[in-house]
């Protein structure tokens, strides 16, 4: 399993490292989805040998305590990686993530981060955008000049748009609710989807031997699906499972933003 094997290799560097990276995670709430997320996260950070800091809070915490709390993590030398675990259920994300210092930012949201990948200079890229770009790879198929359509919204699509670019992709951002969403998906060469709706993407709106990348996390029926129907499998030259596809990438690829930042600190 890819994951499984860049963890190794993480932890193989950490092990390496003079002073040791540290990640601290801020959540908020009892979303139960949240709470496994970061359980999955510490368990990461706990098997490579980098350090971890669970701090809760209460779902009508008020945004000024967490940036608070945001800013006495920044001055912790100890702290190489800061993750703010979204959504939130009331607070103001985008105040709250603007506070991380982006050398700091182990998802790669910060508003800093997100202009140097515009402008291809050095940062930390977003955990998610990392990993698609992984399993993307994975299939081994030529791309050059392909077409890619992300169903999703925009903020989570820029920094999966831009790599995708750099790699020579045409890439399409289509809404979830598009009138002409089935035209669209059955275009691209490249389909990765993220509407947060069981089982939306069906058969008849993938290209025959398309890549296929689903990043949708829905219960149905007691069991984790993803936003891609199971029939598209038979369609799609690549598809990625749920659960066991981008979730374990996105966590392999936040791991190493951490490292990362610890080495160039």
């Amino acid at each position: 399993m890819l994951a499984a094997e860049i963890r190794t290799e993480i932890k193989d560097q950490v092990a390496h490292l003079k002073n040791k990276p540290r990640l601290a995670v801020i959540l908020v709430g009892n979303d139960p989805a949240s709470h496994l997320y970061v359980s999955l996260k510490q368990e990461a950070c706990e098997e490579t040998g980098i350090g971890f800091e669970k701090l809760l809070y209460p779902a009508e915490v008020p945004t000024a305590a967490l940036i608070d709390r945001i800013q006495e993590l920044n001055a912790r030398r100890e702290i190489t990686g800061i993750l703010v675990q979204l959504p939130l259920p009331q607070q103001d994300a985008d105040k709250i993530v603007a506070a991380i210092d982006p050398k700091k930012d182990a998802d790669g949201f910060h508003p800093e981060n997100l202009r140097l990948l515009r402008e291809g200079r050095p940062g930390i890229i977003s955990a998610a955008a990392l990993g698609i770009r992984r399993l993307i790879e994975e299939a081994k198929i030529d791309l050059n000049g392909k077409q890619a359509v992300l169903v999703c919204r925009p903020r989570f699509a820029e920094p999966i748009s831009r790599l995708l670019q750099d790699k020579n992709l045409h890439v399409q951002v289509v809404a979830p609710e598009a009138p002409d969403l089935a035209r669209q998906t059955a275009a691209a060469d490249v389909l990765i989807v993220a509407a947060g709706k069981a089982h939306f993407i069906k058969a008849n709106m993938v290209k025959p031997g398309a890549i296929v990348i689903d990043v949708g996390t829905n219960k149905k029926s007691g069991r984790t699906v993803g936003d891609v129907a199971p029939e598209v499998k038979k369609t799609a030259g690549f598809m990625t499972p749920v659960p066991g596809g981008v979730g374990p990438m996105t966590v392999a690829m936040l791991l190493q933003n951490i490292v990362t930042a610890a080495q160039t600190r």
